[in-house]
């Protein structure tokens, strides 16, 4: 059995089908198609972090919450190296990041960025807030309901299945997968992580991360392995110009079906 946990802009299967068991769902089917094989569950958390956007706030960082922009401000300057965002104040700082975003990746993006943001703050910003224990509640009752050999973990999701898999060891995992993950992402991530230089979670057997050459989210470059004792391998792929962190586009590569099978 093979356990799939979400990473962002997953609201819609909730939004869609109405509740966390049909969302949950809706995933797995769409995560099964995309492996080509019928024996795929899902952990769904997405409307634990959701918070609401009005009209306009999906391209606009000064709708973001203050902890929210200096993220996307923190992460502008990881992905161009030896360059500053200008001192000022912080929504300027963080229009200034979202443009170069634009400028470098185009539009979408933009919206996928201040959408990471959004996110990732909500769940990382305080270490025992009641919407980061809900999310891992929501994984552990997962595992423990399918029961699964192999989870695969994607992007914000590797980092929710890593904090589950250390405050809920109830059952062994012979495999887990990380695709697109931001686990080592400094300053952003892996200072927040709960627990902070943890390793390989205790009752999991085998770590293997996968990223994308251009993964804007897998950063450092250079995998986890340098990060996580325990991470058996850093698989480089590549999933597709415009495709470069989606579930979907990380399940349906040869390298991820080869660990599968």
């Amino acid at each position: 059995m093979i356990l799939g946990v979400h990473g962002i802009w997953n609201y819609k299967y909730f939004r869609e089908n109405g509740s966390e068991e049909a969302a949950a769902a809706a995933m797995a089917e769409d995560w099964a198609k995309a492996l080509g094989r019928n024996d795929v569950g899902a952990a769904y958390y997405a409307h634990l972090l959701h918070r609401g956007t009005a009209m306009g706030a999906d391209d606009d960082p000064a709708r973001l919450e203050p902890g929210a922009q200096d993220l996307l401000v923190e992460w502008a300057e990881l992905l161009q190296p030896g360059e500053h965002i200008p001192q000022g104040p912080r929504t300027r700082r963080a229009r200034q990041a979202a443009d170069w975003m634009t400028r470098k990746f185009g539009g979408a993006a933009r919206v996928f960025a201040i959408a990471f943001c959004r996110e990732v703050h909500t769940y990382l910003s305080t270490p025992d807030s009641p919407r980061r224990l809900a999310a891992r509640r929501a994984v552990a009752d997962a595992i423990m309901r399918h029961r699964p050999e192999v989870i695969v973990a994607h992007s914000l999701g590797s980092v929710v299945t890593y904090e589950t898999l250390w405050a809920h060891q109830e059952h062994d995992v012979e495999l887990l997968v990380t695709i697109g993950s931001p686990l080592a992402m400094p300053g952003i991530v892996a200072p927040r992580l709960v627990p902070q230089g943890g390793g390989m979670p205790p009752r999991v057997k085998r770590w293997v991360n996968v990223a994308d050459v251009g993964d804007l989210v897998a950063i450092p470059r250079g995998g986890l392995r340098d990060h996580f004792d325990g991470v058996e391998q850093d698989v480089e792929v590549v999933v597709g110009q415009w495709d470069f962190h989606t579930a979907a586009g990380y399940l349906r590569t040869a390298e991820v079906a080869g660990l599968l099978a």
